[in-house]
This record gives C-alpha cells, structure tokens and sequence, in this order.
C-alpha cells in the first residue's frame, strides 16, 4: 500500500507556485518540494493543515490511497 501526494495537481489548479505556497504556510520550499515530488515518509498535521487553508482544499485533495498491485498496474500502463 502507499500513499500519493498529488500536492503538484492542486497547485496547478489553484495557478499557485510552490514558493508562493511556501511563503504562505511557512514551510520550506525544500520541504515542500520533499513531499510534492513524493519522497516525505511522514507529513505533519499541522502541515496538512496549513496547506488545506492555504489551498481551499480538503486532506484527500493532496493524499490518495493507492494498493501497491494497483499502483504498479498504472505505471505499467503509462
């Protein structure tokens, strides 16, 4: 099992760049950059909840559940 960030969706639907965003949440571009591109092993609530203000969105709109074969299946695909 794992879970995707799709955190680069979100901010291409708000017309938001990353250091916007970090400039308002107070997160470091490379933190940030950390878990948009998929490599933070644990995000904080109070980062997940900065970010869901920050963006008008709710958790599930940055974090998708995804079965390991499922996921394995849809790279193949691409």
């Amino acid at each position: 099992m794992s879970i995707r960030v799709t955190l680069d969706r979100v901010l291409l639907d708000r017309r938001m760049s990353l250091t916007e965003l970090s400039d308002r949440v107070g997160v470091t571009l490379a933190n940030l950059s950390i878990l948009k591109t998929g490599k933070a092993k644990a995000v904080r609530f109070s980062t997940l909840e900065a970010l869901c203000r920050e963006l008008d969105c709710q958790p599930a709109d940055l974090l998708v559940y995804e079965d390991d074969e499922e996921a394995a299946n849809q790279e193949a695909a691409e």
